[in-house]
């Protein structure tokens, strides 16, 4: 996809602030500090956009990107991070479970892991969980440039292995700092966004008296 235009919108604590406009949603799942605002500001080629952070756990509420006037990104709080009081994630546990289960717009969510690392507790509770209720799911695993190359097929089987990934699912090895798996994982976020085009309905046949046969349509199986 070509991006022409991306804007912040909003940082929703809760359905009525969510947008109205039912455009499509791709939310961003991960830990603190995994680098889903960096994922964010390559895919839509801006720098700060979606701004990065040194404090982990400083993204607190969902964060709505809208791209190009036809989609949305949306960047749930990261989880796991230690300093966060338990109040506090669960309240946004709460907010996150609720829009995934409810929210009727959202196509997908990338589940952002690192690569260089095992897949944490919390991340294999949140594949299981997007697997359990069936939510269309790509894992993105970030930071590959920061491993050599030669090791990325070691680093990706310990993911896919740990996390349960299957055989058909959605797995992309990606780098905020190269581009790797840029134009992969938009291919795959037009799959889930982009309108389909349906076929038109069946003109019905015209019978005069229904005693003659019908010789023109010959699309029977």
């Amino acid at each position: 996809m070509k991006v022409n235009n991306a804007e912040f919108v909003i940082s929703a604590v809760g359905p009525d602030q969510y947008p109205e406009d039912a455009l499509p949603e791709i939310a961003l799942a991960g830990r603190s500090n995994v680098g889903k605002s960096s994922l964010i500001n390559r895919m839509i080629n801006r720098k700060n956009l979606a701004r990065t952070s040194s404090t982990p756990g400083k993204t607190q509420h969902m964060n709505y990107y809208r791209i190009n006037e036809s989609m949305y990104f949306v960047d749930f709080p990261g989880y796991g991070y230690a300093k966060v009081s338990k109040t506090q994630r669960a309240s946004w546990g709460k907010m996150v479970e609720k829009y995934m289960s409810e929210r009727e717009t959202l196509k997908m969510v990338l589940l952002v892991v690192d690569l260089r690392h095992p897949p944490t507790g919390n991340d294999k509770m949140m594949f299981d969980w997007l697997k359990h209720y069936d939510l269309p799911l790509c894992v993105v695993a970030t930071k590959a440039d920061k491993i050599p190359k030669t090791r990325w097929p070691k680093h990706i089987k310990v993911m896919k292995q740990e996390l349960g990934v299957l055989p058909g699912d959605n797995f992309i090895a990606y780098s905020s700092e190269i581009g790797l798996g840029k134009d992969e994982l938009w291919e795959l976020i037009d799959r889930h966004t982009l309108p389909t085009e349906e076929e038109p309905p069946a003109e019905p046949d015209d019978q005069d008296s229904g005693d003659e046969p019908q010789h023109e349509d010959s699309s029977e199986t």
